[in-house]
């Protein structure tokens, strides 16, 4: 166990540093493992932000810039504020994201970074509708950019309460997000190559289709692979699909809440099947890492990930071999 608490996010610095953020009760809190996932730091206080949004893949968001560390919180107000790690180890409260009072009602967001650009996405209401809107941070999260809208579904809405996934590599931003075209709640991938001041238009991924009249709560994960090119996981009913844009997807297992990571041209995959956590490192590696939910895996080396979990409002870690 790392850690009393819950909704767990990680991120890698270029130095190997294992960084997390996550929820106990308002609190906004912080450890870093500095050997590759083996220990981990006393946890830190962020910051407070009462009504901090923290269920149901909600949470404090991390990532990683040229310029440290960032985390991102909404609260149940509809609002999210940026939180900066400073070179002394201090942590303070930097802006707000979203430039549209209570717009983030939903609490579901998600942070990348590559170089010095950060980009947050989320569900945004100020429309009276569930849209996807970003915005863009060249300071490490000391000021953000005008908010810009990402994608808006031609049915009004999109999944209202699934976490979209975002993933950064020089000026392209990469965005995935659950939709909801024709009554069908699938998986769409859209993507800027301007630092998400322009997206190009939203495709489909995988060949099937989830009708259903309700959320499934469950948005999947994104990645950008060696080759520079996106991969993506996501649940549709109750299987697991790995897909990559413009090919058919590939059922993976049976399960919910997944996670994936990209390394040395294969991917890794995590998730939650009837309370226990599920690693996939490759077809014929497949095994059980403890019991609870919501993981999240990132690569510590070339050889070895980390996954990160909660179970009963405890932060739990695993480092697994390839």
């Amino acid at each position: 166990m790392i850690a009393e608490g819950h909704a767990p996010s990680i991120a890698k610095d270029k130095e190997g540093r294992v960084h997390i953020a996550y929820c106990l009760g308002d609190s906004i809190m912080y450890t870093v493992s500095a050997d590759q996932g083996k220990s981990f730091s006393a946890p830190v206080l962020i910051s407070v932000l009462p009504g901090l949004a923290s269920v149901n893949s909600r949470g404090p968001q991390i990532g990683v810039s040229g310029l440290g560390i960032t985390v991102i919180a909404g609260n149940k107000k509809g609002d999210i504020y940026s939180f900066e790690k400073s070179g002394s180890g201090i942590w303070k409260k930097t802006a707000r994201v979203n430039d549209r009072d209570s717009s983030s009602r939903e609490g579901l967001m998600a942070l990348g970074g590559d170089g010095n650009t950060l980009y947050a996405v989320w569900l945004d209401l100020r429309d009276g509708h569930n849209r996807i809107y970003g915005a863009a941070s060249a300071d490490g999260g000391e000021s953000w950019s005008k908010n810009g809208l990402v994608y808006a579904s031609p049915d009004s809405t999109v999944c209202e309460c699934c976490k979209p996934s975002v993933a950064v590599r020089g000026n392209q931003v990469f965005v995935m997000f659950r939709n909801l075209i024709g009554g069908n709640r699938d998986l769409y991938l859209i993507q800027s190559n301007d630092g998400g001041k322009v997206f190009g238009q939203a495709a489909k991924l995988g060949n099937g289709s989830w009708a259903l009249n309700g959320c499934p709560m469950d948005g999947g994960a994104l990645v950008i692979n060696q080759n520079g090119n996106p991969e993506t996981v996501w649940r549709r009913r109750n299987k697991i699909y790995s897909c990559e844009p413009g090919k058919p997807e590939q059922e993976i297992a049976e399960g919910r809440s997944c996670s994936m990571e990209s390394m040395n041209g294969r991917n890794v995959y995590v998730w939650a099947e009837k309370g226990k956590v599920i690693s996939m490192l490759s077809s014929d590696k497949k095994q059980t890492i403890g019991e609870g939910s919501f993981p999240v895996i990132k690569a510590i080396n070339k050889e070895q990930v980390i996954c990160v979990w909660e179970n009963e409002k405890r932060i739990h870690s695993a480092v697994l071999s390839l």
